[in-house]
């Protein structure tokens, strides 16, 4: 009688083992189904922050391109391609637009010697022994500007709006 309850118990034992290999094998499945999808979305946020950085560049580009010529001149909106690696960002650059003007005293330091000017001579570049220049109003205003230039991910269509402030010394009358 004791083999057959011993025999009897081992059959159990073996039912037993089976079902806590299936419930530890479904455990590490899940755990690796999550592990996949975690691993996707890190993936889809990186992909996302290059792209973030890709139209920054973009945009900086345009930007720097804007301030290389006299845009004060006639300042006008524009629409420029930059390609930044292997990809064409559409960049829209709305007018800049002049947030201030004053005009420049030819005592301010670091003055370019084209904006100065005196009383009888204009123009003459000529600074006292004291190292103070003529005093007056110089041939130049400070004006200050904000750039903005919108890039456009031309996969994704998100966009990215840049605003730039620039100042510059620009030949007195310039319009603001």
């Amino acid at each position: 009688m004791n083999r057959k309850y011993t025999q009897h118990g081992k059959h159990r034992q073996n039912g037993a083992t089976l079902v806590t290999a299936l419930v530890m094998l479904v455990v590490l499945t899940l755990m690796v189904i999550s592990a996949i999808k975690s691993s996707t979305v890190n993936l889809r946020i990186a992909g996302n922050m290059q792209i973030q950085e890709e139209a920054i560049a973009a945009a900086q580009q345009t930007t720097e391109q804007m301030l290389s010529f006299n845009f004060t001149a006639l300042p006008a909106a524009q629409n420029v391609t930059t390609t930044i690696g292997s990809t064409a960002y559409p960049v829209a650059v709305p007018t800049p637009v002049c947030k201030g003007s004053r005009p420049l005293l030819n005592s301010e330091p670091n003055l370019p010697q084209t904006c100065l000017s005196s009383g009888s001579l204009q123009n003459t570049g000529i600074i006292f022994s004291s190292g103070v220049a003529s005093g007056g109003t110089s041939w130049c205003y400070a004006q200050q500007w904000e750039v903005q230039t919108n890039a456009t991910d031309p996969n994704t269509g998100a966009t990215t709006i840049m605003h730039q402030g620039v100042s510059l010394n620009v030949p007195a009358g310039t319009g603001c």
